[in-house]
């Protein structure tokens, strides 16, 4: 109750900010003009509104779309605005992880460093689809392919990281709904990505959400390990109406947010928190964290466990192997975690 009052009146928290401050308000004293970005879903809703504020900080941006037309479109919207950014805009399909593969090889061919990695774009889809690597749409694009463009970029973070003595930012954008999924991820995760039967929108979007969260905590482990000197944080933007929901609009959608409109924020409310984590100098060295309203926050009982997220991790890896075959995929993956012997031990 005390924060839902809190979040109703904009009140700040210990980092000065709140939900009524902006990406604009949270980035104010930045001079971000040597630093590199690569901002997923920044083509519209909170991820273009994080891709302006940041250009207007000075950051090269790298865009990467499914329709180059509409990035370019993004591109000339900031360059209105803000003449001297550099914007490069890149081909990106998340759900697709050839796609996912080919951008990354294209983004090594320019030798750019990479300071900031926002892994933000998402989607809701009321029709079930599987993707052509066999895994349900929704995990697909806001989760797997996030998992693998993080992973092959990493090595290039930690290098730009070492030789500049910046620390490197990376930024999952997840949600307050990754609490309402329970039950087994993976056997629901497999159920769906064979057929349609057992599919729910909002539980197969909590799911992804949820595998946001837990990637952030396993991620923060093995960057700490390596003595990597990059961090790794989650945020939930806050409940605003965006592109997000394209796909289930109707009474219902116009209704809910009518009797949410009190809570709803603005675009760039909704942007400020990412903005925050993957800028602010008062989180060097803060990892594995969750966010909300620019403040830490907490994640629900599942999205804090440890063992969860490495049982996570070791699925994804299976997933994204080039070694994969995808007819039998989900039989090869449920073997090889039923006879780890740490996994047998707690379903995930």
């Amino acid at each position: 109750m005390i924060e839902t009052v809190k979040h109703l009146i904009g009140s700040g928290g210990p980092s000065g900010f709140g939900s009524r401050s902006t990406a604009d308000n949270v980035t104010a004293n930045s001079d971000l003009r040597s630093l590199t970005a690569i901002i997923t879903g920044a083509t519209s809703g909170i991820g273009a509104e994080t891709a302006r504020v940041l250009a207007k900080r000075g950051v090269r941006l790298v865009i990467p779309a499914r329709s180059l037309k509409t990035a370019e479109e993004t591109k000339s919207r900031i360059l209105s605005e803000f003449p001297d950014a550099e914007i490069i805009v890149m081909h990106l399909d998340l759900s697709s992880l050839a796609s996912v593969r080919r951008f990354v090889a294209h983004f090594e061919s320019l030798q750019l460093p990479l300071n900031i990695l926002i892994n933000n774009a998402g989607k809701y889809a009321h029709k079930h689809a599987i993707s052509e690597d066999g895994v349900e749409m929704t995990f697909a694009t806001n989760y797997l392919g996030h998992f693998l463009l993080t992973k092959l970029l990493l090595e290039n973070m930690i290098e730009t990281a070492a030789q500049t003595g910046v620390q490197g930012r990376i930024v999952n954008v997840t949600s307050v709904i990754h609490s309402w999924f329970s039950g087994d991820m993976l056997q629901y995760l497999a159920d769906i990505s064979r057929n349609n039967r057992s599919y729910d929108a909002t539980r197969a979007y909590a799911l992804s959400k949820l595998a946001n969260v837990l990637h952030t905590i396993e991620l923060s482990r093995i960057l700490h390990k390596m003595d990597a000197n990059v961090t790794a944080n989650c945020v939930h933007p806050g409940i605003v109406r965006t592109r997000l929901t394209r796909d289930r609009e109707g009474l219902i959608t116009d209704l809910v947010f009518f009797l949410t409109s009190k809570l709803l924020k603005s675009v760039p409310q909704a942007a400020a928190t990412t903005c925050y984590v993957a800028t602010s100098p008062r989180l060097r060295n803060v990892s594995g964290k969750y966010f909300s309203d620019c403040n830490e926050a907490r994640t629900s009982k599942l999205g804090s466990c440890s063992v969860k997220a490495q049982r996570l991790w070791t699925a994804s890896e299976l997933l994204v192997s080039p070694a994969s075959c995808t007819p039998h995929l989900y039989q090869n993956f449920k073997y090889s975690l039923t006879n780890d012997p740490i996994c047998k031990s707690q379903a995930l």
